[in-house]
């Protein structure tokens, strides 16, 4: 699984003009499950989100996880994250795993998030989606989970 971690002031999605998703501070986070994932994974994408320290302390220092700072989850699906564009121009995604697949896992996802953490929001798998967010710092952070 592929996961991109944004931290953020705010952060919402929306499908056809309608807000399907909305945060304030916390993390955004867009993930693309791949062929190889096994049901150990979307559990594992959760905790190490909840525990990931990447809000400031009191002295300023990344020292503070999502739940350190009542913070909200936008977990949003994007199968683009396994783009290759090693040959050519136009990217290939043969690293994503199916739809139904990817569905399935991300569900998973979500329902471990929400039964460890509130607030969660989410965007709308295979859906247009338009995001959001106002980045915090910036603070980007890709993960890669097996």
């Amino acid at each position: 699984m592929l996961a991109l971690v944004q931290r953020v002031r705010s952060a919402r999605v929306e499908v056809a003009g309608t807000i399907v998703g909305e945060i304030g501070a916390g993390l955004l986070v867009l993930v693309c499950a791949e062929p190889s994932d096994t049901a150990a994974v979307p559990a594992k994408l959760v905790d190490k989100l909840l525990k990931l320290r990447i809000f400031g302390d009191g002295a300023g220092k990344m020292n503070r996880s999502v739940q350190d700072v009542a913070g909200g989850l936008l977990i949003v699906s994007q199968f683009t994250l396994a783009a290759d564009t090693s040959a050519g121009n136009r990217p290939s995604f043969v690293g994503a795993a199916s739809p139904d697949q990817a569905r399935a896992i991300y569900e998973v996802v979500l329902q471990r998030a929400r039964e460890l953490h509130t607030p969660v929001a989410a965007g709308r798998f295979g859906a247009d989606m338009q995001l959001h967010l106002v980045n915090d710092g910036p603070v980007t952070i890709p993960l890669t989970l097996r």
